[in-house]
């Protein structure tokens, strides 16, 4: 039985009320609301500093110089900008093509079918269908639904809470997860060796192919009235070792660099790749986990599919590794395991909501 409160809390059902003006609740702080504009427009904007575009073809080439090359293109933008488009990432197109119609599928059911697969976030059940709950301290929430699930290694997976309309979006799902975190492992691999370590380093330290989970994040962004008083997603950096974005190119995501909002393009067949804090903290700040959020808009519905590679919870203590430590660079985070962080982050921003704006 679904409850009509559930129902009612979605932004879905909000967004298609035929409202014209949105709740207080989703209203951002007035400091935010000076640099929200028109995501459309910001796209097209050309002048100024652009996210990188990494072509991992030869990532793994024969020709030392080339393969060198290529590498040096990624480690450059990790160490910059700590996100970047990859393309020729080895995932074909026909594949990602079938994530994005099987999850677009799940949410084009009626609210009430997908109803079955809410989450419980207060009883802890965090996977499933959901919505923002509110923060207690600042009331804030978000112009979003979402599906999650972990979706790798394939015996951390619940496959009794995958969606089974439609009938395809398991198979697609799974293959997509695993082609991914073979791409996670030639990622790790080029940035172990951009801080002068063993290839394999980078991959044991956030636990390796038993242990690294991948967790799937489906944000759907309705279209909103008033996108220019809201976030999809409010300014935050990811907590994963990486995380992979897919999206249906309407335009949303923006970075934070060099103190300005900076908007990505959208790249056609591009998967886009976040640094997360946890290889923040092993590289001693070398690779950077930029601050980003997501934009909404009146016109079109906006889909990410965002896969984040997340360390055990509690078997790993994350720190700067001993080989990004010196005098010179002393490290730059305390030891905490991947929950503590979590933790350290909440209660932080819990906190900083307290205070008077």
């Amino acid at each position: 039985m679904v409850s009509s409160d559930s129902v009612n809390s979605r932004v879905e059902t909000l967004a298609g009320s035929g409202i014209s003006t949105i709740p207080k609740e989703y209203i951002r702080p007035k400091d935010e609301l000076v640099n929200i504009g028109d995501i459309f427009e910001q796209e097209k904007n050309n002048e100024g500093p652009q996210v990188p575009t990494i072509d991992l073809k030869e990532i793994e080439s024969d020709n030392e110089k080339v393969r060198a090359k290529c590498r040096e293109e990624l480690k450059k933008a990790a160490v910059d900008w700590g996100v970047m488009h990859l393309v020729n990432h080895g995932i074909s197109d026909e594949l990602m093509d079938k994530v994005r119609k099987a999850g677009k599928a799940f949410f084009d059911l009626p609210i009430e079918l997908k109803e079955k697969y809410a989450n419980d976030q207060a009883s802890g059940k965090i996977q499933g269908y959901g919505s923002k709950l509110a923060n207690n301290a600042s009331g804030q929430l978000e112009w979003e639904d979402y599906f999650f699930h972990c979706v790798y290694p394939e015996d951390k997976r619940d496959l009794s809470i995958w969606p089974q309309t439609p009938a395809d979006y398991i198979e697609a799902t799974a293959e997509y997860a695993k082609q991914l975190r073979e791409l996670a492992t030639k990622v790790l691999k080029v940035l172990s060796l951009g801080l002068g370590l063993d290839e394999g380093r980078l991959e044991k330290e956030v636990g390796g192919l038993e242990e690294l989970l991948l967790q799937m994040k489906i944000n759907y962004y309705p279209k909103c009235p008033q996108p220019e008083l809201a976030l999809g997603v409010e300014a935050h950096t990811d907590v994963s070792a990486l995380t992979f974005i897919l999206h249906n190119m309407v335009p949303g995501l923006q970075l934070f660099y060099e103190g300005k909002w900076v908007t990505a393009k959208c790249v056609p067949n591009s998967i886009v790749m976040h640094i997360g804090d946890t290889l923040e903290i092993l590289s001693n700040g070398k690779y950077k986990s930029i601050l980003h959020r997501g934009m909404v808009n009146k016109e079109k519905v906006r889909i990410s599919w965002a896969v984040f590679c997340e360390p055990p919870k509690e078997k790993i203590i994350l720190k700067p590794l001993p080989e990004t430590v010196s005098e010179e660079e002393p490290a730059m985070f305390p030891p905490r395991t991947f929950a503590e962080h979590i933790q350290h982050k909440l209660f932080r921003k819990s906190q900083e909501a307290l205070l008077p704006k």
